[in-house]
């Protein structure tokens, strides 16, 4: 088991060694440029950020064009130098997430360009019973990861399930 404390975002980031961003994707530059000062040289970013046009009112099944290519890219041009930042938890359910009782079974996609961060990352998704993470190569990727969350949402809601990704093979 572990602790819990409550702490303001500032001060829970300056104490913490990897941060999870998981805001819509309206609040993901506010938050970054927030937290710019607390973060330091040597912290671990996982973005979850999804750019979906929900966030601006429209559906959860349709994406917003990102100029850097994706939110994980764009919120790593807003990071203070010696940051790292992983792309992560796009196509797992909040809901399932947060349900202690269901039973996790999928992969947790990682995108980043630092073997050392990816590793990070993984060893966090890996004390998560159910979870399995599967490295999709440098943080480009994740513009097309960041793509299958309206997918799942659509798959979900069209099927009455709580579908995530599982690759094969591996």
């Amino acid at each position: 088991m572990g602790s819990f404390t409550g702490l303001h975002n500032e001060a829970g980031v300056r104490e913490a060694e990897i941060v999870i961003l998981s805001v819509p994707f309206r609040s993901q530059v506010e938050n970054v440029a927030n937290l710019h000062k607390a973060l330091s040289g040597g912290q671990l970013l996982i973005d979850a950020t999804v750019p979906l046009a929900a966030a601006f009112g429209g559906k959860a099944t349709r994406t917003l064009g990102v100029w850097q290519g994706s939110a994980a890219q764009q919120a790593r041009e807003l990071l203070p130098d010696g940051v790292g930042i992983v792309s992560a938890f796009h196509t797992v359910s909040a809901a399932l997430l947060s349900d202690l009782d269901h039973q996790l079974d999928e992969d947790v996609l990682l995108c980043g360009d630092s073997r050392e961060d990816k590793a990070r990352a993984a060893e966090l998704v890996s004390r998560i019973d159910g979870l399995r993470p599967v490295d999709c190569g440098p943080l480009e990727m994740a513009r097309i990861v960041e793509q299958l969350t309206p997918l799942i949402i659509s798959i979900n809601v069209r099927n009455k399930v709580r579908a995530g990704i599982k690759i094969t093979g591996l």
